[in-house]
């Protein structure tokens, strides 16, 4: 086998196919299509090779014999120490050239992970985020419990006032045409929420149960049905009935009502509130900083990321999109349509998020590569058992489909990805 790097990241590796190698090809071919061959005088799948070569011609084998040779060469190729293949390969072959009984030259190219040029990646300087929690911030959050511990009452003579609920008929017309989507009844919709379009909510403040009245509002230019998007539309509604929220008092029932461990008073509310949003804010300060040091460091790193990477990560996003549809029950259009976003943009969004993920992927691996960041048999035998309780497989069953080689490689890259987070320069 000779190995040629043609760029970056690609190489092009060259094999000679022996008379035998190629005869053996032959034979595995003739194997696979003689099934399906029906000639006068044979029973089906029974043909003899001479005959089934004398009617159509031993060059009807070749393509399928090279391809079995390939794929024995292609895992020789797999093997090379020097470089790990990471898309198809394409292949440089002139079926002229191939004649029975003589070797001949067959090549391909690959795509290979790159090598990567690191800069920077220790003591990246990252602006500490702020965490403190204010008072203010105890009371916002108290005000979440009370709020969710909310009835609505009707609220018989009042009118509708932001906080309230609205009960009542819709239907929209764009140019005096009712539009598809734009209608429903009984709908209860919280004023001030802001779930329809804007100055929806807004012209509804002030009616009570019995109103009638046209809304005028515009679509956003940005709207995912795109018959409507940037037109002016009137809605027609008619209100049943407003609803009005009636909170609880805070005090220590309130508090007792919430059922919290070792909380029994106001006081102790806010000192629980306090405790646990510092920790949520410690916690997003660290997502930030890892976030932030992962780009830098990854726009630090000079790489020639292939193509072929990128589009399976492509196909690997668009693949997760999908499902996630299916578990929901909508189709995927659907899916787009209510997530806010058309096809196209998913499609350039998926492209960049997957470009930066395999470059910053590359880039980590390279790290823990410089850092000569080992993986311990411990190490890899722990996270098997992790993988075990988490799927509810057996140790065995995950290590089938997990080899140690890819777990090695997923360890070594948290492994890597700490380290960098760990050597941030705060500021």
């Amino acid at each position: 086998m000779k190995v040629e790097k043609v760029s970056s990241n690609k190489v092009k590796y060259t094999f000679d196919v022996t008379s035998h190698e190629f005869e053996h090809g032959l034979d595995h071919a003739f194997d696979h299509v003689v099934k399906d061959v029906e000639i006068k005088g044979f029973r089906k799948g029974k043909v003899p090779r001479a005959i089934y070569e004398q009617k159509f011609g031993v060059e009807s084998l070749f393509e399928d014999a090279l391809n079995h040779v390939l794929h024995h060469k292609y895992h020789e190729a797999q093997n090379h120490p020097d470089y790990e293949i990471v898309g198809q390969p394409q292949v440089d072959l002139d079926f002229a050239n191939i004649k029975r009984g003589e070797t001949f030259s067959v090549s391909f190219v690959a795509a290979v992970k790159p090598e990567v040029t690191l800069g920077a990646y220790k003591g990246i300087e990252i602006k500490d985020p702020y965490t403190e929690v204010t008072d203010a911030d105890v009371e916002a959050e108290i005000k979440k419990y009370i709020d969710a511990k909310a009835e609505l009452t009707v609220n018989a003579d009042g009118v509708i006032a932001n906080g309230d609920t609205a009960i009542f008929d819709f239907e929209g017309f764009l140019d005096n045409e009712p539009f598809e989507g734009g209608k429903a009844e009984n709908y209860s919709l919280e004023i001030g929420s802001h779930s329809f379009i804007p100055g929806f909510e807004e012209q509804m403040v002030g009616l009570k149960a019995g109103d009638e009245k046209d809304l005028h509002v515009t679509f956003p230019e940005n709207y995912q049905a795109k018959n409507l998007a940037g037109k002016p539309v009137v809605f027609k509604i008619k209100i049943h009935e407003v609803k009005s929220k009636q909170l609880p008092d805070l005090n220590d029932v309130f508090v007792e009502s919430l059922k919290r461990e070792n909380v029994h008073t106001v006081e102790e509310l806010r000192v629980a509130t306090k405790e646990e949003l510092t920790k949520l804010r410690e916690k997003e300060a660290e997502t930030i900083i890892a976030n932030q040091v992962v780009d830098i460091v990854s726009a630090n790193a000079t790489v020639d990321v292939p193509e072929e990477m990128v589009e399976e990560e492509i196909a690997n996003y668009r693949k997760n999109a999908e499902e996630q549809a299916k578990q929901y029950g909508l189709d995927f259009d659907m899916f787009l349509q209510l997530s806010g976003v058309t096809k196209e943009q998913f499609e350039e969004q998926i492209k960049e998020e997957s470009a930066k993920r395999v470059k910053t992927t590359l880039v980590i691996e390279a790290i823990a590569k410089q850092e000569n960041i080992e993986i311990t048999d411990e190490e890899l035998d722990a996270q098997y058992v992790e993988l075990s309780t988490r799927y509810n497989m057996p140790v065995e069953d995950v290590k089938k489909y997990l080899p140690k080689s890819m777990l090695a490689s997923d360890i070594a890259i948290n492994k890597a990805y700490r380290f960098v987070v760990e050597n941030v320069k705060k500021i």
